[in-house]
């Protein structure tokens, strides 16, 4: 009896070719598994499709719940945004994935695992890394990494072992969807000056298809998770879906980045992301009522280490745990209310309110009730710029003409 391989299984291109493939170079025994992260599939044809392309058991998990919960939810009390723009959604989906086909491997008693990624991108790092952390003694199998054909080559390889695929040379967009967002990569997109083509987007209407009138909607939260929508109590599934279709109407959400990859080559990606586009920014609204000053401004540098670690495939790391530790910590008065406007492709912070808010309305008015000591400020302003007074007058005014010659900088001395 052959070993068997559990192969991470979409049912696209790479993979489906992969069952095949594996079978021929290896002899393996070929178990795919599926994983339900809000891929908006038809899932019963996925595993009918890996059993009729020769693989010998097809599994289906649904994650959804368990990626929103362990996953997009505690990246989002962290702001995770990487580069800035991007929320993370295929990334924040691969280390769930990892430990799911392990689990498989392990219960089927397979010896190695299989994925569908490529040499140049950032998933191969994720799950080998994910892998080898949990696992090390399974083997890994990267059949797009080793074959060397090109995406048309691999077209032709489907269509010449009768396994059918969603996806011509027409129509070479290769998509990865989850909850949290929808990536679009290839065709005329890796050109940088190209607009993308309106097809690639189907969660996200264009500017001139949105409604002419704006929609409000508020989103309730519990210590940086948010519970519900519009006064209804919705799980996270509910939450997140329910924003991607409302969102995703007005044309919110849509993303072209020019991103860094973990391999050191700059990409062109394309993602769809209406919910949490509409998250991040109301949860950003909440901390700025119930954290700090000091708090926000050192929670913007773990969210940037937090990022890099979700992108660069080290979620199974101390580093993980660690700055995880923090963000729950930060996050125990973030409990309010965000009212949102959505419109023409924007979503803004209209409202917002909280019963541990740090805003005092005594202190920030200036009508009637004002309760801020305005006599204490000459004072304050007196110590606070006593550093800059001091220096300037024993360093900087000294050997100077005006004040004015404090805005241009000192030459540099020749060099001998």
């Amino acid at each position: 009896m052959a070993d068997k391989v559990i192969l991470a299984y979409s049912g696209g291109l790479d993979t489906s070719v992969a069952i095949k493939w594996i079978q021929e170079k290896y002899g393996l025994d070929v178990i795919t598994l599926t994983i339900d992260v809000g891929n908006e599939r038809d899932f019963a044809a996925v595993k009918e499709k890996a059993l009729k392309t020769g693989a010998i058991k097809a599994l289906v998990v649904d994650a959804k719940q368990l990626f929103i919960d362990y996953f997009v939810f505690p990246a989002l009390q962290a702001n995770a945004l990487y580069e800035g723009q991007y929320p993370l959604a295929t990334a924040l989906s691969r280390p769930l994935m990892v430990k799911l086909m392990v689990d498989a491997a392990a219960e089927e008693g397979a010896t190695a695992i299989a994925h569908g990624c490529t040499g140049k991108g950032n998933d191969q790092v994720r799950f080998d890394v994910g892998i080898k952390t949990l696992a090390p003694n399974l083997k890994i199998i990267a059949p797009a990494r080793e074959w060397g054909m090109t995406r048309e080559e691999t077209i032709t390889y489907a269509e010449q072992h009768g396994i059918p695929v969603p996806i011509t040379v027409n129509s070479p967009y290769s998509i990865d969807e989850c909850l949290w967002g929808k990536a679009i990569e290839c065709g005329i997109l890796e050109d940088p000056w190209a607009e993308p083509p309106e097809d690639v987007f189907t969660w996200t209407k264009s500017l001139d298809k949105t409604p002419d009138k704006p929609t409000y909607i508020e989103i309730g939260f519990e210590k940086g998770t948010p519970t519900s929508y519009d006064s209804e109590v919705m799980n996270g599934v509910e939450l997140v879906q329910t924003l991607n279709e409302i969102a995703g109407k007005h044309g919110i959400g849509r993303i072209d980045h020019i991103e860094n990859r973990v391999v050191g080559i700059k990409s062109r990606e394309i993602y769809e992301a209406p919910a949490a586009t509409v998250l991040l920014q109301a949860h950003q609204a909440l901390e700025a009522m119930t954290l700090s000053k000091d708090q926000l401004r050192f929670k913007q540098k773990v969210a940037t280490e937090y990022a890099d670690l979700i992108y660069n495939g080290l979620w199974f790391s101390a580093l993980n745990r660690d700055l995880s530790a923090y963000i729950l910590s930060t996050q125990r008065f973030v409990t309010g209310t965000v009212r949102m406007k959505l419109f023409k492709g924007h979503t803004n912070v209209v409202g917002r309110r909280a019963p541990k808010s740090l805003y005092n309305l005594g202190l920030a008015t200036y009508d009637k009730g004002d309760q801020f000591d305005q006599s204490a400020a000459a004072g304050f302003i007196h110590l606070w710029g006593l550093p800059a007074q001091t220096q300037a007058q024993t360093q900087l005014l000294a050997d100077i003409e005006g004040p004015l010659s404090l805005l241009a900088p000192e030459e540099p001395e020749e060099e001998p």
